[in-house]
């Protein structure tokens, strides 16, 4: 007799959007809202899940905060809940659009992970090696 066991990660979107205008970039977008867990699966049946955390992504940058732990669970019961710029931690940024800072506008660059171009410009695509810029 064997068992089939698997530990691996999972991700489950919410149906929570929320408008706002995005600190990051000065845009108007929403916030959707995403759970990341580990779960262990036992003949491709989830019996545990562990290492809950949850995540907010701007749609206007693509910038994603680490949001509240008490707030995503919340959410994730269906309440209805408004998301606070003090709830979030920031966890990466997009590289593209333009940062706020104190009244002035500084343009921000994208840099190709694989061949090392950057620019100011908003491709999806590096123009050289023709990978996705993040």
């Amino acid at each position: 007799m064997f068992f089939i066991m698997s530990v691996t990660g999972g991700r489950k979107d919410f149906d929570h959007h929320q408008t706002m205008i995005c600190g990051r970039c000065g845009k108007y977008g929403n916030y959707s809202v995403y759970m990341t867990y580990m779960v262990l699966s036992l003949f491709f049946i989830p019996i545990f899940k562990w290492n809950r955390k949850y995540f907010v992504t701007a749609s206007c940058c693509k910038t994603t905060y680490q949001l509240d732990p008490e707030l995503g669970r919340r959410i994730a019961r269906g309440e209805s809940v408004e998301i606070r710029p003090e709830d979030l931690t920031f966890v990466r940024g997009s590289g593209w659009g333009y940062i706020n800072e104190a009244a002035k506008v500084i343009p921000v660059r994208k840099r190709c992970e694989n061949c090392g171009f950057s620019t100011e410009e908003d491709y999806d695509f590096c123009p050289k090696c023709g990978k996705p810029l993040e």
